[in-house]
This record gives structure tokens, sequence and C-alpha cells, in this order.
């Protein structure tokens, strides 16, 4: 392997560690309800779309709604996260897929998220355009 594709491939495994963390933190926030933390993961720019069908966009709308609902949010379970793939668009843009679980005592339920994510200036990365999809079994 040359240095190039050395430094490439290190950077690749960077970025989806990075992309990764993001997930994880979107699970930690939406766990302990804390909107700051949740809307820092967000793009200025972001397009949040819920999954009962809400489309907000941009950061306020998207504080605005996150504010009203997330630190009320109930529920006697909780939510798992996990990155299932992650499609490079560009260098700096990702398409990511994860799987969301509501465990609860009535049994699970399962989302589908879709994050489109930008690397930022600063090597980190941030929520775009995303779409948060409720699984049904019916």
């Amino acid at each position: 392997m040359t240095t190039e594709a050395t430094h490439t491939s290190a950077a690749r495994a960077d970025d989806l560690r990075a992309i990764a963390d993001v997930v994880a933190a979107v699970e930690r926030t939406q766990r302990a309800k804390d909107p700051d933390g949740f809307l820092a993961l967000f793009h200025p720019e972001a397009l949040w779309t819920t999954a009962h069908g809400k489309v907000l966009v941009g950061l306020d709308a998207i504080a605005e709604f996150t504010r009203a609902v997330l630190p009320g949010a109930s529920g006697d379970g909780e939510v798992t996260y996990e990155t299932v793939h992650t499609q490079f668009l560009r260098p700096d843009v990702a398409a990511v897929k994860v799987r969301q679980v509501y465990h609860s005592p009535a049994g699970d339920t399962e989302g589908a998220p879709l994050y489109v994510m930008t690397r930022q200036d600063d090597g980190g990365w941030l929520l775009h355009a995303c779409q948060n999809t409720e699984v049904r079994t019916d």
C-alpha cells in the first residue's frame, strides 16, 4: 500500500469514528433529554424531518421543536442508536443509515433514520439533512 493510500485509509477510518461518535451523541442526548447537547450536533442550515413527518428547516426551527418536545418526552424504556452503513458521497459529505430501537416493557419499536452529515473545517461532522423514519411492522 502506498503512503498516500495509507493516509487516505487512515483519514477515512478517522471520519468513520467521528461519524459514529455523532450517532452515539444523538443517543446520549436523547436519553438524557438534553436539548442543548442534541442541538450542538446540527449544522446551522440543517434540515430535519421527524419520524411523524414534521419538516424542520434550519437550526432555529429544530431548536424550537426540540426544546418543546425533548425535555418532556416520556417513556418507560430507553433508545439505542447504531450506525449500520456509511456511504461517502464526497470526502466531506456522508449518508449514514442508523438503526434506532426503542426498548420498552411492551416490546421494541424501531426507526430507520438517514443522516446526511457534513465535515466541517475543524474536521468535526455535523447533522445536515436528516429523515427520522419509523419502521412499521403492519
